[in-house]
C-alpha cells in the first residue's frame, strides 16, 4: 500500500536501550505521505490490514555500516588477518565493480536482500568507481529503501593498492563531490549522499582535509572507520600524534550525524569528543570479532550519552540479518563482562558491568540507528515515517517457535530477535510503501 490506511496488530518496540513497549490490539494510522499520523488503542473500527495473533508488528532495521560490493564475498576469508582480507579478497572485489553490469546484479540482491531481512535504512559503502556508486543509489531509489550511499574515497599509495585508489586527492576530492551530485539530483526523498574517506590508512591528509571541507561545505553527513583494531589505532598515534577520533576531528570529519564505525579502541576522551560533535558509532559486533581485537563497551557508550547504532558490516560480518546481529551483540557484551582467558582469575578476568540486554541490542538496531542518522524512523510514533516489517511467528520450516504456556511477552520479543530469519518476515514498509519481495501475510 502506498496511500493512507491503518494497520491493526500486536506492536512491539524499544522506546528506550531498557523498556520494551508491548502494545496488543494497537491500530496505526498513516498518512498518504508515508507518515504515521496516530497510533492508538482498537475501538472496533474497521482497519486496512488486520494482523493475525501470530504476527507481531516491529519498526524497521536501521544498518548503520554495509560494505555493499562485499554482498558478493559474503561469508568468505574470515579465517585471514585484515590486511591479506582486504587485499587478497576484499579490493579486488570491489575493483571489479567498474563492471557496471556485474554491480548492477550484486546491487539489486543485496537491496532486495536486506529489505526481506527487514533492513528499511542501510548506511552503504560504494566503491572508488563514481559510477557504480551512482548505481546503487539508482538501485536503492528502485526498490524503496532508505539508505545513504556513499563514493569511497581513497589515495594513500601505501595503504591501498596501485590499481585501485584515486590518482590524488584532488582528483579524488573532485569525484567524491560529483558522486553527491549524482546521488542528490535523483531527487528521492529516501536516498542521499554521504562523505565517505575509507579511513585513515587509506587516506592522505590532503584528502582528509579536502573531504572535511566538502562535507561542510554542502552540510553532507560523513562515514568512515575510526580505531577499529589495535593496528588502525596505533596507525593514528604514529601518523598524527593524536588518537584516530581527534585527528578525524582536525580534518573536520567528526561533524553533527557522523557515522564512526567500530571505535573500538576510542578512549573515554574520543567517545566524549565524539557525543559532543553529535557523531556516533555504528557498533559491528560479529565482525569485530574477526578484525578489532577488542568488544566495544557497548554499555558505557549507551551510559555515556554516545549514539550508538548497529552494523552488520559486511561482509566482515558475515551475518546481514541485522536480528542476528543484535544476538551477537548480546554476546560479545557477556564475553566482555565476563572475560575469556581462564587462566586469570575471575575477579580480574573480565570488565564489570558491560554487558547489555536483547532490548539495548534492538534499540540499536532500530532508534538509536535513526538517532545517530537523524533519520524520522526507528519507532512507531505520530509524526514519524512509518518504516516498518512484520514477524509471523506461526512461519513453518524455522527455527522461530512461541509455546503460549511459557512464552510472556519479554520471551517472545527475545525469541524473534534471536530466531527470526527472512522466512519469518513479511510484509516490509518504508514511508508506508510496501517494499522488498515477501508478499503481506495479513
Amino acid at each position: 500500500m502506498s496511500g493512507g490506511f491503518t494497520i491493526r496488530g500486536t506492536l512491539m518496540q524499544t522506546p528506550t536501550p531498557d523498556h520494551l513497549e508491548v502494545r496488543r490490539d494497537c491500530v496505526v494510522a498513516v498518512d498518504a505521505d508515508g507518515l504515521i499520523s496516530s497510533v492508538g488503542d482498537w475501538a472496533g473500527e474497521r482497519c486496512d490490514l488486520e494482523l493475525p495473533d501470530t504476527s507481531i508488528l516491529f519498526p524497521g532495521l536501521v544498518d548503520t555500516h554495509v560494505h555493499a560490493p562485499q554482498w558478493a564475498q559474503l561469508g568468505t576469508g574470515l579465517d585471514l588477518g585484515l590486511e591479506r582480507w582486504l587485499f587478497e579478497y576484499t579490493f579486488p572485489l570491489e575493483a571489479r565493480m567498474s563492471d557496471l553490469s556485474f554491480a548492477a546484479t550484486v546491487w539489486d540482491d543485496l537491496v532486495r536482500g536486506l529489505l526481506d531481512q527487514g533492513t528499511t535504512t542501510a548506511v552503504y559503502y560504494g566503491t572508488v568507481d563514481l559510477d557504480a556508486t551512482t548505481l546503487l543509489a539508482e538501485t536503492c531509489v528502485r526498490h524503496g529503501q532508505r539508505a545513504l550511499v556513499g563514493r569511497v574515497a581513497m589515495d594513500h599509495p601505501e595503504g591501498t593498492p596501485e590499481w585501485y585508489r584515486d590518482l590524488d586527492a584532488e582528483s579524488g576530492v573532485r569525484a567524491s563531490a560529483e558522486s553527491i551530485r549524482q546521488i542528490t539530483a535523483l531527487g528521492s526523498t529516501l536516498v542521499g549522499p554521504v562523505v565517505t574517506p575509507r579511513f585513515t590508512p587509506a587516506c592522505t591528509d590532503a584528502m582528509l582535509e579536502g573531504l572535511g571541507e566538502l562535507a561542510a561545505a554542502g552540510n553532507v553527513p560523513v562515514q568512515i572507520h575510526c580505531s577499529e583494531s589495535d593496528w588502525e589505532h596505533q596507525y593514528a598515534l604514529d601518523r598524527f600524534g593524536v588518537s584516530d577520533a581527534t585527528a578525524l576531528e582536525g580534518f573536520g570529519l567528526i561533524r553533527e550525524h557522523t557515522v564512526l564505525a567500530h571505535c573500538n579502541h576510542a578512549s573515554d576522551d574520543d567517545l566524549r569528543l565524539i557525543r559532543e560533535r553529535g557523531a556516533g558509532v555504528a557498533h559491528c559486533p560479529l565482525s569485530n570479532a574477526y578484525f578489532a581485537n577488542a568488544v566495544f563497551p557497548a554499555r558505557r557508550a549507551l551510559e555515556a550519552e554516545l549514539s550508538v547504532g548497529l552494523g552488520s558490516d559486511i561482509a566482515g560480518g558475515s551475518q546481514p540479518v541485522l536480528l542476528s546481529q543484535c544476538a551477537t551483540a548480546v554476546t560479545v557484551s557477556r564475553m566482555l563482562e565476563d572475560g575469556v582467558d581462564a587462566r586469570i582469575d575471575a575477579n580480574s578476568r573480565g570488565v564489570v558491568g558491560s554487558r547489555i540486554d536483547t532490548i539495548a541490542a534492538f534499540w540499536m538496531a532500530t532508534r538509536g540507528g535513526a538517532e545517530l542518522l537523524g533519520h524520522p524512523t526507528g519507532l512507531i510514533a505520530a509524526g514519524r515515517s512509518f518504516d516498518a516489517f512484520v514477524v509471523d511467528t506461526a512461519v513453518s520450516g524455522t527455527a522461530l517457535r512461541i509455546w503460549p504456556e511459557i512464552d510472556d511477552d519479554d520471551r517472545v520479543f527475545e525469541k524473534v530477535v534471536r530466531l527470526a530469519t527472512a522466512s519469518d518476515i513479511g510484509a516490509v514498509w518504508v514511508a508506508g510503501k510496501e517494499v522488498g519481495e515477501n508478499p503481506s501475510r495479513p
